[in-house]
């Protein structure tokens, strides 16, 4: 098994900052892949500058998730200011959302919002997430609600944002679209597969105009707990998400290695 590829840095920064570019630039890559980016050169995914608390990376506002880059993407302080010279402007609507959320959570180092079709529209079903698969099981008790109050571009909606989601990691902002959050790519990467995967089956199975099957909640709590155990956190270096991320990471590498510069 061929491990991902590390570049070496192409602009002025740390490794561990050129390491954490790479790792948005590959998200982007892959949630362009399969298939959960719809608003064309809207939504964001974010993630903190290693080494800092105010200091964050971001998509710049203009370009397609697969023009992303490492070395093109937005350094941004906590105004949204750049802080390295580009030729494409940020979109403040959006980092203010992703910014009270990584200021909110010491834990949330990344950030993933998505606009996915199946997404939006368990967001605009009353009932939610519906615990009627194994994906879904997995989340019981993790998904964070927010009411939307409009287009997202001032503070003190973001701080409302960040204030449902709490310590949650996930969440369902109703009439609008999907968040996760995590202390790695990895992590935010696979709560967000998870998340998307539960949509996409809750939208196919209720498409099917039958009566869907519920089981029995003490078997959603024990499948819920039974990932927790199993999903070991990041920090392991075992498995889970860094096992998955690896291999996210050496399939865009596969499909196309330009985000690596």
């Amino acid at each position: 098994m061929n491990a991902p590829l590390r570049s070496a840095p192409t602009i002025d920064c740390s490794v561990e900052e050129w390491e954490a570019r790479v790792d948005l630039a590959c998200a982007f890559r892959a949630v362009s892949q399969m298939g959960w980016h719809h608003s064309l050169i809207y939504n964001h995914l974010s993630s903190r500058v290693p080494g800092t608390q105010s200091h964050f990376l971001i998509n710049p506002f203009g370009l397609m998730y697969h023009e992303i880059t490492a070395s093109n993407l937005l350094k941004v302080d906590i105004d949204g200011n750049k802080l390295m010279p580009s030729p494409h402007p940020v979109l403040m609507a959006g980092f203010v959302v992703h910014r009270s959320i990584h200021m909110a959570r010491e834990d949330a180092h990344c950030v993933i919002h998505t606009h996915s079709k199946a997404g939006v529209a368990v967001a605009c079903q009353a009932q939610g997430l519906l615990p009627i698969n194994l994906g879904a099981m997995n989340l019981h008790d993790k998904i964070a609600y927010y009411d939307v109050e409009g287009v997202t571009n001032d503070q003190e909606e973001s701080d409302h944002i960040a204030a449902a989601l709490g310590n949650k990691k996930v969440m369902i902002l109703r009439n609008h679209g999907l968040l996760t959050c995590g202390a790695s790519m990895g992590e935010a990467f696979n709560l967000m597969r998870r998340l998307e995967m539960a949509c996409e089956t809750q939208v196919l199975a209720q498409s099917g105009g039958t009566a869907l099957i519920f089981p029995p909640m003490e078997v959603v709590r024990k499948t819920a707990s039974q990932t927790t155990q199993i999903v070991k956190t990041e920090t392991s270096g075992a498995e889970g998400p860094a096992i998955l991320w690896a291999a996210v990471r050496r399939w865009m590498e596969q499909i196309d290695p330009s985000f690596l510069h």
